[in-house]
């Protein structure tokens, strides 16, 4: 039975209390949840507003309905801050996850307008491409390209980049640690090309990533796009806001969790 004299509404408190369960372990990923009737006897509420609360945590990824079969929970989706700036194998690592890379790609190539507006550099200068398919216990999720101004860091390709991280080897091997950087995220259908190698059945959605990487001087170290599988992770971050501001996200400004 729900507590009718929250301020929440009736599905809200509904939504909230699948989710902490989900979150206590007592519903399980792939389980399958209690049909409505059930759900209206727990809880001492109507059909609508059983099935509002349904609705409101299937848009939030949290479960998924097949329809005949009945609502179960969603598979397990990995954490990503959107908040801080970490290498994905860092933040992976800090996660518990193993993590490798099947570099697709890696090579110099000179600049067209685009990377050189984005890398502030020469058009025409050498720019390292690196285009690495990453996995996460095995498991496809995150194809990523990543350009470099070659003149910061002369043979960068020299390294094994299916086990070494990037930002690592920025860092010790180049005195470049990233400390900032601007980034948008969108979403959209994947291509054949990136649906095959992150293993998905079309049509599928990806999580896409444009990032501006720099140094703490201003020096932009790296452009990347990213096509994430939505399907395998949960974006979160802490922001604060007065109540008369009506703000809009179109650029995230990332910073480097330095503690």
């Amino acid at each position: 039975m729900v507590d009718r004299n929250q301020a929440k509404p009736l599905y809200q408190v509904v939504a909230d209390s699948i989710l902490q369960k989900i979150n206590d372990g007592e519903l399980n990923p792939g389980q399958k949840l209690s049909s409505e009737s059930e759900l209206r006897k727990v809880y001492s509420v109507g059909r609508n507003t059983i099935r509002h609360a349904i609705n409101e945590l299937v848009n939030l990824g949290v479960l998924k309905t097949i329809h005949g079969v009945g609502t179960f929970v969603a598979e397990d989706r990995y954490l990503k801050t959107a908040e801080f700036l970490y290498g994905f194998s860092q933040e992976m690592s800090i996660r518990g996850k193993s993590v490798s890379s099947e570099v697709l790609d890696a090579k110099l190539i000179n600049a067209d307008p685009f990377l050189a507006r984005r890398l502030h550099i020469q058009l025409g200068a050498e720019v390292v491409f690196l285009y690495r398919l990453r996995l996460m216990d095995g498991e496809p999720t995150t194809l990523e390209r990543a350009y470099l101004p070659h003149e910061y860091c002369p043979g960068i390709l020299e390294n094994d980049f299916s086990n070494s991280s990037l930002y690592e080897i920025l860092a010790t091997k180049y005195g470049m640690s990233p400390d900032h950087a601007e980034q948008e995220i969108s979403a959209d259908l994947a291509t054949p090309e990136v649906a095959k190698l992150l293993k998905l059945d079309p049509p599928a959605v990806v999580l896409i990533f444009h990032r501006e990487t720099r140094t703490r001087d201003g020096r932009v170290i790296e452009y990347v796009d990213s096509e994430l599988r939505a399907d395998r992770f949960r974006f979160y971050t802490n922001l604060k806001a007065s109540k008369s501001q009506a703000i809009i996200f179109e650029r995230l400004p990332t910073r480097l969790n330095r503690e």
